[in-house]
């Protein structure tokens, strides 16, 4: 057997395609699967539908070349693992689907992976564990499967897989890897597995694969780099494979791209909307590029002559260069006709997922036309979201040191030791969800609405106290989003009915589009933190959204640099901070769980982000009295690698994802010095298992072994929202239980400072 001559490549294509559904078809199966109301192949059904409308919409848009393998149930990365079989042996079952889903989210008696931030984004992926005895073998036949079903609709298609250096850079060690084991140390066990995968796609006649290497855009070493030419060599030099393009997003690939210009890969993807051009010195002359000028991150319309610009300036190095999406459009909803509601003049600026795709082929005519040499120089966009490394001046009132604001707090407050409290959010029910329905479709009036927000909140304070939670929430049940319902009540902001955006496995959100000067025209929260405070004697948190998560979140305007959007948001959330204090609420929590899923991936950038994130989020607090306890939190977005900034953050209190993760944030040194309140999340509030009193017990006893007992918070590890009540008070009762064992072990007294 020989390789396929690779032919040309089509003018136009897309690195990926959004996968839920524009009506969330799949978040709905998905639900309804796990919930025992539909079989698995039902689920299936749904998904094959999904991807034959994909190819078919793409196809009748004119895109020259289809994608597929870009569908998921839950993550493309923990598709990855099963394919090569790298699943660890306690998530193996007899049915496939069930050890699936038991990685993503948990089953009786056995935790979920870990998961964290994709990137520098807010989709999140699996994080597979791999060890020196982790089997690589090819264990399945999907990418095959769905060149046929495309095909038995007379369509052609590109397999992307995600490519093998990603795929072990991503993983963390298996729980028995020895000291000093990386998974990238199993790459030559690996490369078989894809070369195999490669052959049967060249056997079904294959023409081109996609292999997505984005790790490539983050600094890597010379052994790294060294794995990335061991990697493309060996796979290029594979007797019979289909041609092979790596694509590259998120940002510039830097040292990477020369290594790759010199295997016999075919075609380089590059994101030239992050990224810049190629390096005059950088050999292109052989491959096909294909050009990431069309934006996947943002919703604003591409800019033709910058665009075509960017083009003609890499064709005249390449052998080929086609017209593309600088990443996947996973990251943006569908189809910005849809949104009637919106601003006429405002949607005339946006292009969701389908005008991206129509952009694409627009461009590629607009290529295929245009004369060598012509519109030379003008480079590609730089993005609003590059960063300066020095932060605006931002003049900010500063609170006291920390010691005294914590004695002012102790004797203001009178917690006990190991106080118990939540992130926020309690259970959105089928009835909640209903009335914000009817309300938006005008079924319900605005008191029917608000009627049942206050019957929802005196539940969830009812809940609390009956289980002996010490700090309580009013659950948030106004909020349909931690960041959508703050640009609702944010001039500058525009919301969407219908811009999904997958976030993962079946949750979804909807990014307000921040497109103007942002302020606050009155208070937000207030009227809902007195209510919630007139139920019960207990501390009521006020909960806010910190300003870089709600502009992370949003799809955010491109022609202000990203620091003085978020400045902007600062000083609507402080003026918040403000009102709440002055309605008696002495615990506010500013969270930003986005805080480390901003930061760049280069780190010659990343100080310059960090001082002025921290900044702003010190805007947004200082307000605050000394009594006023201010809580933050982060969750899913690896905090222990950006401590001394969450340190600098000056909360009183912050709480962090750690249960989901091993409690990996423990083993960090710097953790022992944390001189405010820190609380590790103690379960796991994305799986449906309910923890047991001992499992807690002994969560909080690994960190009592790193933090003092009057520093140590008892929380989950984020909001509760997606959980269902039942499920929420049986693991709360377990945790107040095992909090209070563990009180007998210290003095019951209140916090104070040492």
């Amino acid at each position: 057997m020989t390789a396929v001559r690779p032919s040309p490549f089509p003018a136009s294509t897309v690195l990926g395609y959004p996968r839920i559904g524009p009506g969330r078809e799949l978040k709905h199966a998905l639900e309804s699967y796990w919930s025992g109301r539909i079989a698995y192949d039902e689920l299936d059904k749904v998904g094959a539908r999904l991807r034959e409308d994909t190819w078919r919409r793409l196809h009748a848009l004119g895109l020259g070349a289809l994608p597929s393998g870009t569908f998921s149930y839950y993550d493309q990365v923990l598709d990855t693992a099963v394919l090569f079989d790298a699943v660890p042996e306690r998530y193996r079952a007899p049915a496939p689907e069930d050890a699936y889903f038991a990685m993503a989210r948990g089953a009786a008696g056995i935790a979920p992976l870990r998961m964290t931030k994709w990137f520098d984004t807010n989709y999140h992926y699996i994080v597979p564990e791999i060890g020196p005895d982790t089997a690589f073998r090819l264990a399945g036949d999907a990418p095959l499967a769905e060149v046929r079903q495309a095909r038995a609709l007379g369509l052609d298609t590109r397999p992307v897989l995600l490519g093998p250096v990603t795929f072990l850079l991503l993983p963390e060690p298996a729980l028995d890897a020895p000291a000093g084991f990386a998974p990238l140390d199993r790459l030559p066990d690996l490369l078989p597995a894809y070369e195999r995968l490669l052959a049967a796609l060249a056997a079904e006649g294959v023409a081109w694969v996609q292999l997505d290497e984005p790790a490539l855009v983050a600094d890597r070493s010379a052994e790294e780099l060294a794995a990335v030419r061991t990697a493309y060599r060996q796979l290029g030099a594979a007797a019979a494979r289909p041609a092979l393009l790596v694509a590259t997003y998120f940002g510039d690939p830097g040292g990477a791209l020369p290594v790759l210009a010199e295997t016999p890969v075919e075609a380089i993807g590059l994101d030239l909307v992050r990224g810049s051009l190629p390096a005059p010195d950088v050999d292109l002359s052989g491959k096909t590029i294909v050009a990431g000028v069309v934006s996947g991150r943002d919703v604003w319309r591409t800019d033709h002559d910058r665009a075509l610009a960017a083009l003609l300036a890499v064709r005249e190095r390449a052998a080929q260069v086609v017209v593309g999406t600088s990443c996947s459009l996973l990251h943006v909803p569908y189809d910005v006709e849809r949104e009637t509601d919106l601003d006429p003049a405002l949607r005339e600026r946006l292009a969701f997922a389908e005008q991206k795709v129509a952009e694409v082929v627009e461009l590629a005519s607009l290529l295929t036309s245009a004369p060598d040499g012509a519109r030379r120089g003008a480079g590609s966009r730089a993005t609003s979201s590059s960063l300066s490394p020095e932060p605006v001046a931002a003049p900010r009132e500063g609170r006291s040191p920390y010691a005294v604001r914590a004695a002012a707090q102790a004797e203001h407050l009178r917690l006990p030791v190991l106080p118990v409290t939540t992130i926020g959010s309690f259970p959105q029910t089928g009835e909640l969800r209903e009335a914000r329905a009817a309300l938006a479709s005008g079924r319900l009036d605005e008191s029917g609405y608000e009627s049942l927000v206050r019957g929802e909140i005196a539940r969830a304070i009812a809940s609390q106290e009956r289980l002996g939670l010490d700090v309580l929430v009013h659950g948030e049940p106004e909020r349909n989003d931690m960041v959508q319902y703050f640009a609702e009540h944010l001039d500058g902001f525009a919301v969407t009915r219908h811009g999904w955006v997958q976030s993962y496995g079946s949750r979804c959100t909807r990014p307000p589009i921040l497109h103007g000067d942002v302020h606050r025209p009155e208070p937000i929260t207030v009227r809902w933190a007195r209510y919630a405070r007139s139920l019960t004697d207990r501390p009521v948190k006020g909960m806010l959204t910190g300003p870089v998560t709600i502009v992370a979140w949003s799809f955010v305007r491109d022609d202000l640099p990203l620091r003085d959007v978020v400045f902007q948001v600062a000083d609507a959330v402080r003026d918040e901070v403000r009102d709440l204090e002055a309605a008696g609420v002495s615990i506010i929590q500013v969270d930003e769980p986005a805080l480390r899923e901003l930061l760049p991936l280069r780190r010659t950038a990343q100080d310059g982000y960090l001082a002025w994130a921290v900044d702003a989020y010190r805007r947004a607090t200082s307000g605050a009295s000394d009594r006023t306890q201010i809580h933050t939190h982060l969750c899913y977005s690896d905090a222990d690698e950006i401590l001394a900034a969450v340190d600098a953050l000056d909360a009183d209190v912050t709480s962090v994802e750690s249960a989901r993760s091993h409690a990996r944030l423990l083993r960090e040194p710097a953790v022992g010095g944390f001189e405010r309140g820190l609380g590790p999340g103690v379960y796991d509030i994305h799986s449906p298992r309910v923890p047991d009193v001992a499992e807690v017990e002994e969560s909080l006893r690994a960190a009592l072994r790193v933090l003092p007992a009057h520093r140590l918070w008892v929380n989950p590890d984020c909001g509760l929202k997606t959980r269902k009540y039942g499920e929420v008070e049986a693991a709360l009762a377990n945790v107040v239980e095992a909090a209070h064992r563990l009180r007998g072990d210290h003095q019951c007294r209140p916090l104070t400072v040492e």
